[in-house]
């Protein structure tokens, strides 16, 4: 609680007129001064944990800056209104300066936080997003239209904080949460400041994707919408594939889950030529896109059967995040898969038992129809190898074995190389959307070859055991590639309160782990090893 005398200081500068409404964007930094016309906005201010229990509180450069242009005001109030801030509190302080009538402080934990052995990600960072979201929502909540924000020693961590936190989708409510502009404050780290709106901006793409009503984004409305998003770029062609090419491709697996449902399936193909040489082999990004899952004629439960829209978060991810490389215009080639279809129950739909072929000529018995999104995956892979890739790395809600096994702390990746899953590595490290390597032991791929009527089954013999391994086994089926990456989203699709910088609903991981590893491979010269 502030004490009286606090809160007549904030009395008598709230008092004060409030300079005219703000106008500023989150695309560049603000000038540092503290003007009279300047207009009304919010300030979000870090501050670090002391090294030792007992030692007082430090503020960031900016928070010292500002704390100077108000003759000592904010440490002052700091030291009435308590013990210091731990990581992720805050407190708010109003009338300290007429260009910033509400000022929010958040704490960001120990400076000196790097990497994390332990938790494989940079505390720092995280403490970063973490703490910046909590006070750009707390602007939010106060309808400040904008709010400037202190770097902290990492622009690109506060702008993925501030972009991430605010985001939310409320596309079809009447009423709406305020829109609040997050703009770096001062403009020393401005070109990190950008990089960090657009590794957001792209994982809020995935998020708005997965988020939205099944029937509001079906195969061709989803394809239509990353047309869009890419359409400004004279680098990137967009094919948009209907049934009709699918069936000439002999992708009957694909076919054979898209025929249960009215809505025609798409096959999406996007390539973007970044590289110097348009020739040069590209990363192949392949992303599921069932963009509603019923199970089909082993039909889901009808409990939590809504969360089914996101099951295309495979394709929103990787489609994001070559919109992403298309954005920061990064040098290298790209081609991006992704089959889209609804799995629904029909005269038409696959039945258990059912045979189908695949591009590759394998027959696959579909033992449960809501193991589909193996299906769709298998024949994109298929076609992934058609481009000479450099590398191969798809993506799917596939397993809730996923779930059961890492939850929500991180993407479970199978592998086939150490280049590959090393790059992965280090790339979520920095983003702090972490990767787990999972298990590719023969052991598991003997559990979907055993299969009476086919060459595959699409579910192991041994039904639940190790689900999201023997899932990943099945495609290996589909690969003859050396460099090849799956990575099962399932358990890392939705948020409740697990990363506090992301409101509760569809997560959108991992597109900047996808942005950031693309951004390594870039620059990695070396095609292997």
């Amino acid at each position: 609680m502030l004490l009286p005398w606090v809160r007549r200081l904030a009395a008598r500068r709230l008092s004060r007129d409030l300079p005219r409404a703000c106008s500023c964007s989150a695309q560049g930094p603000s000038p540092r001064g503290y003007s009279r016309g300047a207009g009304r906005k919010g300030l979000v201010l870090g501050i670090y944990s002391s090294e030792k229990d007992e030692g007082a509180a430090q503020l960031t450069s900016a928070g010292d800056a500002f704390d100077r242009l108000v003759s000592g005001k904010l440490r002052e109030l700091l030291s009435v209104c308590g013990p210091p801030l731990k990581k992720g509190k805050t407190h708010i302080f109003h009338g300290l300066h007429q260009d910033f009538p509400s000022v929010v402080v958040v704490g960001l934990g120990k400076k000196n936080a790097g990497v994390n052995e332990q938790e494989n990600w940079n505390e720092g960072k995280e403490n970063i997003r973490a703490a910046v979201a909590v006070g750009c929502r707390q602007i939010q909540d106060l309808e400040i239209p904008c709010v400037e924000v202190d770097p902290c020693g990492d622009a690109q961590a506060a702008a993925e904080g501030a972009v991430l936190g605010l985001h939310e989708y409320n596309e079809l409510k009447q009423k709406k949460k305020p829109v609040v502009t997050p703009q770096l404050h001062g403009s020393a780290e401005s070109e990190a400041w950008q990089k960090g709106v657009t590794y957001a901006e792209g994982q809020n793409l995935a998020r708005y994707l997965m988020e939205a009503p099944a029937n509001y984004i079906t195969p061709i409305k989803f394809a239509e919408h990353i047309e869009q998003k890419l359409r400004s770029f004279s680098n990137v062609k967009v094919h948009i594939r209907p049934e009709s090419w699918i069936a000439t491709q002999q992708m009957g697996a694909f076919l054979s889950v898209a025929k249960g449902s009215a809505e025609p399936p798409i096959f999406l193909e996007i390539h973007y030529l970044g590289g110097a040489n348009t020739n040069d082999s590209p990363l192949v990004f392949v992303g599921k896109g069932v963009t509603f899952d019923s199970g089909g004629i082993s039909l889901k439960p009808s409990s939590g059967m809504d969360a089914m829209r996101a099951d295309m978060g495979g394709a929103a991810t990787v489609c994001s995040a070559i919109v992403t490389a298309a954005a920061l215009n990064l040098p290298l080639n790209i081609i991006g898969l992704a089959p889209l279809c609804e799995n629904m129950p029909s005269g038409k739909a696959n039945k258990p038992g059912d045979v189908v072929r695949a591009r590759n000529g394998k027959t696959i018995q579909v033992d449960n129809t809501d193991a589909e999104g193996r299906l769709l995956l298998a024949d994109a892979l298929c076609y992934a190898h058609s481009f000479n890739a450099r590398a191969i790395v798809n993506a799917a809600t596939l397993t809730g074995a996923m779930d059961v096994a890492l939850g929500s702390a991180a993407t479970g990746v199978f592998t086939n190389s150490s280049w590959l899953w090393t790059h992965l590595y280090e790339a979520s490290v920095l983003t702090g959307d972490r990767v787990w390597r999972m298990p590719l032991f023969e052991h598991y791929t003997k559990q979907v070859t055993d299969c009476p009527l086919a060459d595959l089954s699409n579910i192991g013999k041994y039904s639940r055991a190790g689900g999201a391994c023997t899932a990943a086994a099945f495609l290996k089926e589909f690969v003859t590639a050396s460099h090849w990456a799956h990575l099962d989203i399932a358990g890392v699709m939705s948020n409740k309160d697990e990363v506090p910088y992301l409101r509760k609903g569809m997560a959108g991981r991992p597109t900047r782990t996808l942005v950031e590893f693309a951004a390594r491979l870039s620059q990695d010269s070396h095609n292997t090893k």
